[in-house]
């Protein structure tokens, strides 16, 4: 028997996956959600390929903790190699159950039936019955057996080629969102936020709040989470303006602007481990390079939204958040009702690619709706709150160690790490919804915690090179006490991680006056990484790169994600002038069997487009009461003016399993640009973002 893919263990019933309807479509369902990267078109093409349907004919479930199968977080880059494989093994084995029972049907071998558009073939000829026919005869409320083999990448005709979105459609048309919802009777709510954990409300004037609001509200107040809801939502959004200057707290938060730094962080006491390889005794001496990141935001275009609605005992919230079975889950346990009490259905919002403040403004939603009985609750951050109080992605400092032998290349390597946690979703390693500490019974503060190697890592991720440089190890330190929520950010510790290893690689090379492409193949015995590289290289036309430092140059990056996930190899020119301008990218991707080729490069090219963000200028910054950079002016992102030219390629690897892809080029491109930058300047620069002020600093330093 074949071996179970990781999501069908856990959700081992077909019809948990699977289901004939009465429309004459078939709907396939997956707990993994659509955050923009299309993973549900991809997952519409699996089923539609296994079953021999047209695409039309499949319609996707997604995120329902009550009907679909449970399959945690969608995050990782693990919606293909997860969810897609069940959906593949799941489609096989119904697709043989109704063969089977379609020949009995028709008094024939199995083999001389074939299924087209979802209708049953004998010989080639139509039988007149389908799927549907004899749905009612098959019994999907068994196991899945793993015993059928999926078709053969030869046998293709829908995976593999580029189909338009189904999710865009309805977006094109000015809806599909969660913030475009709305039910009958709905109240509109926003929330005065608890400044820190241990904050408490000792007065709010609720009269002068009402006056400004200019409109009925109702005032909800549980413990120290407080809320304003009403029918008119400029009315609310007014009152929760108001209430910041209407409310005192004691034992408020303070920050300092230095803890925002990475040096700041990786000054604080830490919890050490090593993982890998031993240290070498009588280490010889080490070339070494370090380099930092400050703290990220998630930068969601659209503020955290939710609906809620509560009535006889049960309650029923609509979430754009990443996994709606641990949402539920989480809800039940902070609102104390039993867990099938508790519903939760992914409705899409406006991007985030991590852990933002979904999940919270969901138990907000759920607060104010259970205070407010039999009213659905449209509950929106504003966009001071989304920046304010959403998990950052912590700062970092990596160091990397290299020894060297007599040629000049690694025998040795150590990847040295500071950083906060990455994977504080709530309800893993102890971490909880945000209003959970505003509540009369706070939850215990949570344990220190990163997602575990099996996992991908956190700040770990991508630690260990690719390349072939003897023993190697990550030295990590895992700092708890910061004084601001961290977690999930596209890529996690892979970004800064990718970003040292190559630096220092594009440096080891420059030691011994080799080419930074010709030092990497050197060094790099994986045949697909080489293969990236080499074909990125050809992309770019490598060989016209010149000596650099005249202000335009040119530079390399690559990983494979994970280390277990798709390999991306980017080259990235730029121009510095008053600032870093990056011109082009050139990246090759090998992500196994891609599901979706345009859909695929869409990603590959978002992550790329964020990376280049991330390097120059996004930049956490704090203040006295919290987070500083509150709207897009202190916090800006890329504009589409600045996008440098894209080109993506897939190299064919039909012959391999699909992989993750979605966030395999960050890291990568993050490198390149950096090594074009440290190439036309002839000068390192290893403090991200790479500013005007940063790149003079080094200069003159």
């Amino acid at each position: 028997m074949a071996e179970l893919a990781h999501s069908l263990r856990d959700n081992p019933r077909l019809d948990r996956w699977l289901r004939f309807e009465a429309d004459r479509t078939v709907r396939v369902a997956t707990g993994k959600v659509e955050l923009g990267q299309g993973i549900l078109t991809a997952l519409a093409q699996i089923a539609a390929e296994e079953l021999d349907l047209d695409l039309g004919q499949v319609r996707i479930m997604s995120g329902n903790s009550v009907e679909g199968p449970g399959e945690g977080y969608t995050s990782s880059s693990w919606s293909i190699e997860h969810s897609g494989a069940a959906i593949r093994l799941v489609a096989a084995e119904v697709r043989a159950m109704a063969i089977e029972r379609a020949a009995l049907r028709l008094n024939a071998a199995p083999d001389e039936i074939a299924v087209a558009a979802g209708t049953f073939l004998r010989n080639g000829e139509p039988s007149g019955i389908d799927y549907w026919t004899i749905a009612p005869e098959l019994d999907l409320s068994v196991e899945a057996s793993g015993t059928v083999a999926p078709k053969p990448a030869s046998a293709h005709r829908i995976v593999g080629t580029s189909v338009p979105r189904l999710d865009l459609p309805a977006k094109l048309a000015g809806a599909g969102f969660i913030h475009d919802m709305e039910l009958p009777g709905m109240l509109h709510a926003r929330t005065l936020r608890q400044p820190g954990r241990d904050a408490r409300l000792v007065s709010l004037n609720e009269a002068a709040i009402r006056r400004k609001a200019g409109a009925p509200i109702e005032i909800v107040r549980v413990g120290q989470f407080v809320a304003f809801a009403g029918g008119d939502e400029t009315a609310v959004r007014r009152a929760a303006v108001a209430a910041e200057a209407c409310a005192v707290w004691e034992n408020a938060r303070t920050l300092r602007p230095e803890q925002a730094t990475a040096a700041w962080v990786a000054a604080q006491p830490s919890h050490d481990r090593l993982i890998g390889d031993a240290f070498t005794d009588g280490i010889p001496a080490r070339v070494s390079a370090r380099f930092t990141r400050p703290f990220l935001s998630h930068g969601s275009i659209a503020p955290s939204c939710a609906l809620a609605l509560f009535g006889d005992g049960r309650l029923t919230v609509w979430s754009h958040a990443q996994g709606m079975h641990p949402l539920s889950a989480n809800i039940a346990k902070t609102v104390d009702l039993p867990p099938d009490r508790v519903a939760c259905h992914h409705v899409q919002g406006g991007g985030c690619y991590g852990h933002n403040g979904a999940d919270d403004a969901a138990l907000d939603a759920a607060l104010v709706a259970m205070a407010l009985p039999g009213r659905p609750i449209r509950l929106f951050w504003r966009r001071e709150e989304e920046f304010a109080c959403e998990p950052l992605s912590s700062a970092m400092t990596v160091a990397v160690h290299a020894v060297l032998d007599a040629a000049g290349r690694p025998v040795d390597w150590t990847t040295e790490i500071w950083s906060a946690a990455h994977g504080q979703r709530p309800g893993v390693g102890g971490a909880t919804l945000l209003a959970a500490e505003a509540l009369e019974t706070p939850p215990p503060p949570r344990k220190p915690f990163d997602v575990p190697e099996e996992r991908g890592g956190g700040a770990t991720r991508n630690g260990i090179p690719l390349y072939a440089v003897g023993p190697k190890r990550i030295d990590f330190h895992l700092v708890h006490d910061v004084p601001v929520r961290t977690s999930s950010l596209r890529g996690l510790g892979a970004t800064l991680n990718v970003f040292a290893i190559e630096a220092l690689v594009d440096d080891l090379a420059a030691r011994v006056e080799q080419d930074p492409l010709a030092y990497r193949l050197s060094i790099l015995p994986d045949p697909r990484a080489r293969h990236v590289l080499e074909r990125a290289a050809v992309m770019a036309g490598w060989p016209r790169r010149g000596a650099g430092g005249d202000g335009r140059g040119m530079g390399l990056g690559l990983a494979r994600y994970k280390n277990t996930a798709a390999y991306a190899a980017v080259v990235a020119a730029v121009e510095v002038e008053e600032a870093v301008r990056v011109t082009d990218v050139w990246c090759a991707v090998d992500a196994g069997l891609v599901i979706n080729p345009d859909g695929l490069a869409n990603q590959v090219e978002g992550n790329i487009v964020q990376a280049v963000s991330w390097t120059l200028i996004e930049e956490v910054r704090f203040g006295e009461t919290g987070v500083a950079s509150t709207d897009w002016a202190s916090y800006p992102v890329i504009r589409f003016s600045d996008i440098p030219e894209i080109r993506v390629e897939l190299v064919d690897a039909r012959e391999h399993p699909p992989l993750g892809v979605g966030e395999c080029a960050g890291g990568p491109a993050a490198a390149a640009v950096g090594n074009a930058v440290a190439h036309a300047l002839g000068q390192r620069i290893h403090d991200m973002p790479m500013t005007r002020e940063r790149i003079v600093s080094a200069l003159m330093g």
